[in-house]
């Protein structure tokens, strides 16, 4: 059966009326059929029984007397019916009495010479249809005796019968359908003109997308509805359509907004990094000779007085390279690069850093700190630095938000593989509120006015967040309330034992040592004169041999003269680039083993990535102690 799936509804309908009248009149033809060969059998049956019975009253008497010639006068009148192939007259012990046969019809036309069995065996009458013919062998009774036994043969064409009539129920059915189809098709337009015509209008939305267009009502019957339906479809969809591009546009100019935005919040958040790294360096320049200069100072000769002022100076230069520090770690925490060294670290030794880190807070405000460690050494994979750093933000909040003469505790306890260090204090404490918010960047606790001078930039928490979780520890802060004090709690991975046996100092260790003792020919160049001239001061106190230049050109004539160990030099030179001066000087025999080590206010990580990359072996951020040169100055065996 052919599909319909992709036919028109004009020809579905067609086909469905036609398909509908010829199942009706199959059932209506296969059920006359049915009751014509019912009827045609009984009639066949009634007929020639009734000749039968005929022909046994005939030769009953034939019977009786024996009278043969009498019973084939009986059956010869059985000429004038075609339909008659066979007759026969059997005695009552079924020989054969008298017959009649159609010469014409061979075997067929000739009776049995004796009754069949299937139909003698039987009482009464019997019928048996086969092979398009039908026998009937009927008894002979005389005084409720069977005296005989009459049987004829008649053709039963029931083949040629179903023929006709199955071509007589052709033709009506051929007819009944040519009159379907025509009625069909005039009634059908009724039905598919208003389908058409919404599909036409629904085809025209489609390919213009134009929703003014409607379908024309024809019938107020269903599919009237259907068309008043789709129309309002196509107005609701068109108002929907008009609102959607509304806001598509909306959505678009929106968008470009934002996108511009963004573009503008990436320049403004590349230019406030920009920024703070210029802050930094150009605060880095004067903090630097004041630096140097406090170290010139000697303590010995110095009245308490002048002792306490040099103190103050001390402690207010240590608070500014802080907050400068800060402002660059603000810049690495908003673009995910701060990083830090991992190596083996003692927990001890950090703890005792960070303590002198915050010691003149705490000593200056008359806090009490109470410090409690396990006496067997605890150690880390850490980055001693910034884990000092961590701590000693924690007990510097503390110290701050604490009022004068109050307590800060710090104790660690090493429980398995992981260390926790309290730090608790006394202080204002903190809100719930407050304890939501406190580890986010610029947050500050609630305080006076004095404390929050004092403050800083609010990043301080915020740094040692991240960094504890660089360690792949967490931090956590709580409080009762307000006025009753803070606990921050920090938890890091450790173990109770070092990794590397204690070993004696190596060869290169003590050449180090001695390295930093032994006197070095020194090229130092930086513009900033306060800066040079306190450093040089400080360098040639330690024995050293100092030639200072503050541009490019002395400092090449200085070198030819000089031949320097180690050459310090600025990167932010006036003239030329600390990068470029380093190149010319490598170019010169006099420089052919110097160690060059930069000095700059700049110390973001693409700073020292340059620095590195143009043959410096250290990258020095300003201002710089003289515990650090030194330092570097004892490992010159190892960097060569």
């Amino acid at each position: 059966m052919f599909s319909l799936i992709n036919r028109s509804v004009r020809f579905k309908l067609v086909a469905v009326i036609l398909a509908t009248t010829l199942a009706a009149l199959l059932v209506a033809s296969a059920a006359l059929l049915s009751y014509d060969i019912r009827r045609y059998r009984q009639s066949v049956i009634a007929d020639i029984r009734t000749q039968a019975a005929f022909l046994a009253d005939a030769n009953t008497v034939a019977l009786l007397y024996e009278d043969r010639e009498l019973a084939e006068q009986s059956l010869s009148p059985l000429t004038i019916r075609p339909d008659i192939l066979a007759g026969a007259i059997y005695s009552a012990d079924g020989e054969l009495f008298a017959a009649y046969e159609r010469a014409d019809r061979g075997d067929i036309g000739k009776p049995p010479s004796e009754p069949p069995r299937e139909l003698r065996s039987r009482s009464g009458s019997v019928v048996r249809f086969e092979g398009g013919v039908t026998e009937l062998l009927v008894p002979v009774i005389f005084e409720n005796e069977r005296i005989g036994m009459v049987f004829l043969r008649a053709r039963y064409d029931l083949g040629g019968r179903i023929q006709d009539y199955l071509l007589i129920l052709g033709a009506v059915m051929l007819l009944s359908l040519i009159v379907a189809g025509f009625i069909s098709l005039q009634l059908q337009r009724s039905i598919t003109a208003p389908v058409l015509a919404v599909s036409a209008v629904a085809r025209k939305v489609i390919e213009q997308r134009d929703f003014a267009h409607r379908a024309e009502k024809s019938t107020n019957d269903e599919i009237g509805v259907l068309v008043d339906s789709f129309n309002a479809m196509l107005g609701e969809v068109g108002r929907m359509t008009e609102a959607l591009e509304a806001t598509n546009r909306r959505l678009r100019a929106e968008t470009e907004e934002r996108r511009s935005a963004e573009a503008a919040l990436r320049i403004a958040d590349r230019r406030k990094d920009e920024f703070l790294a210029t802050l930094a360096h150009e605060l880095r320049n004067p903090l630097a000779p004041m630096v140097n200069a406090l170290d010139m100072i000697d303590v010995s000769r110095l009245g308490p007085e002048a002792q306490h002022a040099r103190d103050i100076i001390e402690r207010q230069l240590d608070h500014m390279v802080r907050l400068v520090d800060d402002l660059l770690d603000v810049s690495r925490i908003t673009r995910g690069k701060l990083t830090i060294h991992m190596s083996e670290v003692e927990l001890a030794g950090i703890i005792e850093s960070a303590l002198d880190t915050v010691r003149p807070v705490v000593d200056a405000r008359g806090h009490r700190l109470d410090v409690t460690l396990p006496r067997e050494p605890v150690y880390l994979d850490g980055d001693a630095v910034r884990l000092s750093q961590v701590f000693s933000n924690l007990l510097n909040n503390s110290a701050k938000y604490t009022p004068r003469g109050g307590r800060i505790g710090l104790s660690a306890v090493l429980a398995g593989d992981e260390v926790t260090v309290t730090i608790t204090d006394n202080g204002i404490g903190m809100s719930q509120d407050t304890l939501g918010t406190i580890f986010e960047m610029f947050t500050q606790a609630p305080g006076d006015k004095t404390s929050r001078a004092q403050s800083g930039l609010g990043v301080g928490l915020a740094l040692a967040r991240r960094l504890v979780e660089l360690h792949g520890g967490t931090i956590t802060a709580s409080s009762p309330g307000p006025g009753r004090g803070s606990t921050f709690e920090v938890r890091l991975p450790a173990r109770a034992s070092s990794k590397h046996a204690a070993e004696p100092p190596a060869p290169a260790e003590r050449a180090e040592a001695d390295a930093a003792a032994r006197p070095h020919r020194i090229l130092l160049v930086d513009d900033n004169i306060d800066f040079a001239t306190s450093l040089a001061i400080l360098l040639e106190s330690l024995g050293h041999d100092v030639r200072v230049a503050h541009e490019a050109r002395g400092a090449v004539e200085a070198a030819a003269a000089l031949e320097p160990d180690v050459a310090f030099l600025d990167i932010g030179l006036p003239d030329v680039s600390g990068y470029e001066l380093a190149v010319r000087l490598r170019g010169m025999p006099a420089c052919a083993n110097t160690t060059m080590i930069a000095l700059s206010g700049w110390g973001q990580i693409e700073d020292r990535r340059r620095s590195f990359e143009a043959g410096f072996a250290h990258h020095l951020v300003k201002p710089v102690d003289l515990k650090t040169i030194e330092n570097v100055l004892a490992g010159l065996g190892s960097v060569g």
